[in-house]
């Protein structure tokens, strides 16, 4: 263990060393994205909007720590537990700094802080032109790691640090402890962005899209800027939680000099993120809404407003694991999630220990035993296929849970009308989380 370690240490520094020396190189632009929820969903929608503009390279994936980042500072990917493979890394950058290279002109970076001082230490090193701050919720995920709330937000603030003379700030302005930086940056150049008419890029009638057969397929909305408004539709995905990473790349490209219309044209090509709110066509003819990248309060709550307002003829189940590393704080929250979800679900499907509280909440609320399913933490899969035995056809499914150990993608595969897609269309579908599964 003492040698694995000091192995990941020594990487680690070999590789920020390398990152730091190419950006000083290269000198590329940079978006730096933070907050507690819809990180990569923001990246990805920036990248997405700029691509077609830009020359431009975002994070992979949910690359956004210690070593996330110095990986898309270089352009490679993630050596696991295979020490030739960041050998080979290590390589890559050395060629960087040594040899002429066509490097992008942007990089678009996610920055996350599971414990505190992750960002702290990055901010050390990085130089954003442009940060944007997502969302800081009242009871943020991995807030365990952190003595309270209020921490986690100081640690994502670090972010705006890294801030050039003449950089720019983009905030959510529907967050309330987003929106107050404003305040507290004034000498920043600030820009707010969200679903209210407040903000200076906001998205109006926002509506769930539905096909000729009554499916939903994606969304549709206005985006307002400057006074004028464009409609705007994508599919493949659900929720105003998906819309507000479109309106904050909208925001990005006001600041970096593209066009509303090149945004517009460059969004249709994407379907989002794997595990992000993402329709997909389940068995007998059922419609699944794959959310199970990772879970929190805000997002867990975000996920079941959506389920609520979609407009079907068959039941709403509801596959929901636990919320991982709230600390003192998972029981209020996975009580409050059960006397939510027992308003709107028919069927409650649980997964994992803590969500066992959110079950008995769900009762206690008014929902029938009959149609409350607990599984174990290590379950997902069985609680998959007992779901597949009893969905019809114009049934939604929700799917939502921790990665930590939950893996609700687990009971998703279970459920999807063609499994062959699962390593396309879902998270964590890598050989080596496989590995990991069995090791754990």
């Amino acid at each position: 263990m003492f040698i694995k370690s000091f192995f990941k240490f020594i990487v680690v520094e070999i590789l920020t060393i390398e990152a730091r020396i190419v950006l000083w190189k290269y000198k590329p632009s940079i978006i730096s994205v933070t907050g507690s929820v819809g990180k990569t969903s923001t990246k990805d929608a920036v990248y997405a909007a700029l691509e077609d503009s830009l020359y431009i390279r975002k994070s992979e994936k949910s690359f956004n720590g210690e070593i996330g980042i110095p990986l898309t500072v270089l352009g490679c990917p993630t050596g696991w537990n295979n020490p030739f493979k960041w050998l080979k890394n290590i390589f890559t950058g050395l060629a960087l700094i040594l040899l002429p290279n066509h490097y992008p002109k942007w990089l678009v970076l996610e920055v996350g802080a599971d414990h505190p001082g992750d960002i702290e230490r990055i901010s050390k090193w990085l130089h954003s032109d442009v940060v944007i701050i997502t969302s800081l919720p009242d009871i943020p995920v991995h807030v365990a790691h952190f003595k309270s709330p209020q921490e986690v937000i100081t640690e994502k603030l670090y972010l705006i640090k890294t801030l050039k003379n003449q950089g720019t700030l983009i905030l959510n302005g529907d967050d309330k402890n987003t929106r107050e930086l404003k305040e507290r940056y004034p000498d920043i150049y600030t820009l707010l962005y969200g679903l209210e008419l407040h903000n200076d890029v906001a998205a109006t009638h926002v509506a769930i899209d539905y096909d000729a057969n009554k499916v939903p397929c994606g969304m549709k909305f206005n985006v307002e800027e400057r006074g004028s408004s464009m409609p705007v539709s994508f599919k493949g995905r659900l929720g105003p939680q998906q819309v507000i990473p479109i309106v904050a790349a909208f925001a990005t490209a006001r600041v970096v000099g593209v066009s509303p219309l090149m945004v517009v044209r460059s969004l249709k090509k994407g379907c989002g993120s794997p595990g992000r709110m993402r329709i997909l066509s389940g068995h007998n003819d059922s419609t699944i809404i794959d959310d199970s990248y990772n879970s929190s309060p805000e997002a867990l709550r975000a996920a079941l407003t959506v389920l609520k307002k979609i407009e079907t003829k068959g039941k709403k189940w509801a596959i929901i694991g636990d919320m991982r590393e709230l600390g003192n704080y998972s029981k209020k929250a996975h009580q409050k999630a059960g006397v939510y979800v027992a308003s709107i679900a028919d069927e409650l499907v649980t997964v994992g220990e803590e969500s066992l509280v959110l079950a008995t909440a769900a009762r206690e609320a008014g929902m029938a035993e009959e149609h409350i399913h607990s599984f174990g933490y290590d379950e997902s899969a069985k609680a998959g296929r007992f779901v597949r035995k009893h969905i019809q056809p114009n049934d939604i499914i929700l799917g939502k849970g921790s990665q930590n150990h939950i893996r609700i993608e687990r009971a998703v595969r279970e459920l999807l009308k063609d499994v062959t897609l699962a390593k396309t269309v879902l998270v964590r579908q890598d050989d080596e989380w496989n590995i990991l599964r069995r090791n754990s």
